[in-house]
């Protein structure tokens, strides 16, 4: 696409699955909107969506349901990003912000600002990067930098999520039954009361951060040939992997902050999106879309499918597992980078 001097190279595969996957989010957000555990049809949700028909049912959908799905719009945005840089900046399919430890950092920060308090509501949000940033800090320097050994990163990453679940587990142990049932549902990853007060001043952060991630994409592109070939293009690999680093700790942060550790999105989304959009580009873009779609698929299902509502951090477990398994066994064209 060319508009006077300036040129945009839109490969063709990668634009039309992106337009496709904008297709199914939409689709994914309608459905997410006609149904529920109500009794409310479908066709009453579509009226109260335009601010007509039973005021119950318009403070129903638009009080409750659509600020609700755009926390997951956003917190899945943000974790298909997430899980796309850190993938391809370690070369390896299962390398996502749980594994750094940066998930298991957002969450004890956002645990622990609330412990001793008996409340059942949990923290501010913004602890949520805080803790992210505290843990990859943590990480790195205990790794000893980011360099060229990314499996010291991983390694040290596994470590410090054990130690942070221990202490989520050891707070939520001297809380009492309510606070700490509250608490707990949280921490399996929840969208449940989550409103514009949170899902605003995250938006306007994830407005920031996926423009640069979607630039940096172009520079993940060159890591991933070996390092030689990038440094005689010109790319400053410790920048670069410092810069990438930041912004994974970022988004992973804020999608704790919003609905708590989400697993296995920022490992599925990225994978998927490489499958669809093919190989010529970092999937930034199709791993943001496919994540922000999974999460409202996932919290869809988990309102509707059962009597009491099931978390999204519970329903993305149950079918990550047989996903996992299929990335394990399945063949090398499912990774996101030629190393993984």
């Amino acid at each position: 696409m060319r508009a006077g001097t300036l040129s945009v190279l839109l490969p063709r595969r990668s634009t039309l699955a992106g337009t496709a996957l904008g297709l199914v989010v939409f689709l994914l957000v309608s459905a997410s909107v006609l149904v529920g555990s109500s009794d409310m049809s479908p066709p009453a949700a579509a009226q109260a969506l335009l601010g007509v028909g039973d005021p119950l049912d318009v403070l129903l959908v638009q009080e409750f349901r659509l600020p609700r799905i755009v926390a997951g719009l956003l917190c899945g945005a943000a974790l298909g990003t997430a899980g796309c840089l850190t993938q391809t900046l370690s070369g390896n399919r299962l390398a996502t912000p749980d594994l750094l430890g940066v998930n298991g950092g957002a969450t004890t920060a956002v645990l622990l600002s609330v412990t001793g308090t008996g409340a059942a509501t949990l923290g501010q949000w913004w602890l949520g990067p805080v803790g992210a940033a505290a843990a990859a800090a943590l990480v790195v320097l205990a790794a000893g930098g980011t360099g060229t050994r990314g499996h010291r990163i991983l390694v040290v990453g596994l470590g410090l999520s054990t130690v942070t679940n221990a202490l989520v587990q050891l707070a939520m142990a001297r809380e009492n039954l309510q606070s700490a049932g509250g608490l707990f549902v949280w921490s399996l990853g929840s969208l449940n009361g989550r409103d514009y007060a949170v899902a605003g001043p995250v938006g306007l952060c994830l407005a920031v951060l996926l423009p640069l991630a979607v630039l940096a994409g172009r520079q993940l592109a060159v890591l991933r040939f070996d390092d030689e070939v990038a440094l005689s293009l010109g790319v400053r690999l410790r920048r670069v992997r410092l810069l990438v680093l930041l912004l994974a700790v970022a988004l992973a942060g804020l999608s704790v902050g919003i609905a708590g550790p989400v697993g296995f999105l920022a490992m599925a989304a990225p994978i998927l999106a490489a499958r669809l959009t093919g190989p010529a580009r970092v999937p930034v873009v199709g791993s943001a879309l496919l994540g922000a779609g999974l999460v409202v698929a996932a919290d869809t299902l988990g309102r509707v499918v059962a009597p009491a509502e099931i978390p999204v951090g519970v329903v993305t477990g149950v079918l990550g597992g047989p996903f996992l398994l299929w990335v394990l066994f399945g063949d090398t064209r499912t990774a996101p980078s030629r190393k993984a």
